[in-house]
């Protein structure tokens, strides 16, 4: 495999780049191929300490791994729509899309590889069917491919920006728009790999739109829409307006709201997902209702607004 390191990459160690782009793969296996020289920067051998100046063309050998693929797992999963083409669950909040570091069951792949069987095979035994994913803590539209060719059509359709995604949100603070545009570029932040950042100036272009649906001070209930699909995007664009969304205490919601009982993860949801069907071209659109544990902080929310 063939791996660019971008502009933003510059001053990354290798082993640390690859394990990013990689996160299938253990720290120490990387490091182990890159010490049998399974791993070429441009060409050449390189240690797992060399530092990425941007623009490398890095080669990936793979060796002595053991073939994983993702079991049949009997778990519960909510059924929005469902064609010859494409399956559209619900995911609960706390679910993993698929396997990675820390989490190889309780998958959404899991559950449905145990209701249908059979996904496409585009993204390997580990990935099968998934197009795009949602963060653990983000509940709503997700959309799997049944068959190759819809993935490969779907694939195409979220590169080319054209299918709708819409997610509600609820954030801290007064929006001082009505509705706008963040398109910030979006870039790991180099001192908190766990996190996105906009600060840098550079990164991967990103587009995120919003609507404010309610205002209740001092809070803002938001329909977002978003262009591109980068890591933690609404999470990081909202933040970088000193808006975070409500529980989400990476980019700086605070751990606790006076007067309202937590609510144990950040308040974002995938409300709706709008694509062309990749058998008839016809137009779907496919929406999730704000799950009860949202529906609940936000009656909590509106009560506190009505005694101020």
């Amino acid at each position: 495999m063939i791996l660019s390191a971008e502009p933003v990459d510059a001053g990354k160690r290798l082993d640390s780049f690859l394990h990013e782009r990689l996160p299938e793969f253990s720290r120490s296996r990387l490091q182990s191929w890159i010490k049998q020289e399974r791993v070429l920067v441009n060409g050449g051998t390189a240690r797992a300490s060399y530092l990425l100046r941007g623009g490398e063309n890095i080669t990936v050998e793979p060796a002595d791994l053991t073939p994983l693929k993702a079991e049949p797992e009997k778990l519960p999963l909510q059924i929005l729509y469902e064609d010859s083409d494409v399956i559209v669950v619900d995911k609960a909040a706390g679910m993993v899309v698929h396997a990675g570091a820390g989490h190889t069951d309780g998958t959404v792949v899991n559950a449905l590889l145990y209701h249908f069987g059979s996904l496409s095979s585009i993204n390997g035994d580990l990935r099968p069917g998934i197009v795009h994913r949602l963060d653990r803590e983000t509940s709503g539209v997700l959309a799997v491919a049944r068959t190759d060719r819809a993935h490969q059509s779907l694939a195409k359709q979220f590169h080319d920006r054209q299918v709708e995604k819409n997610y509600w949100a609820l954030v801290h603070g007064r929006m001082k728009q009505l509705e706008g545009q963040i398109v910030t570029p979006i870039a790991r932040d180099p001192t908190r790999r766990t996190r996105m950042t906009t600060k840098l100036g550079s990164g991967r272009t990103a587009l995120t739109s919003y609507r404010v649906m309610e205002e209740l001070d001092p809070f803002s209930y938001l329909d977002v829409s978003i262009g591109t699909g980068r890591t933690h995007q609404i999470r990081v664009h909202l933040a970088s307006l000193h808006r975070p969304i409500v529980g989400d205490r990476l980019y700086g919601a605070p751990s606790a709201i006076q007067d309202v009982a937590p609510l144990g993860r950040f308040f974002l949801h995938a409300h709706r997902l709008r694509f062309r069907s990749p058998s008839s071209g016809q137009w779907v659109a496919v929406e999730s209702p704000l799950p009860q544990d949202l529906q609940s902080f936000l009656c909590q929310v509106r009560d506190l607004r009505a005694k101020i």
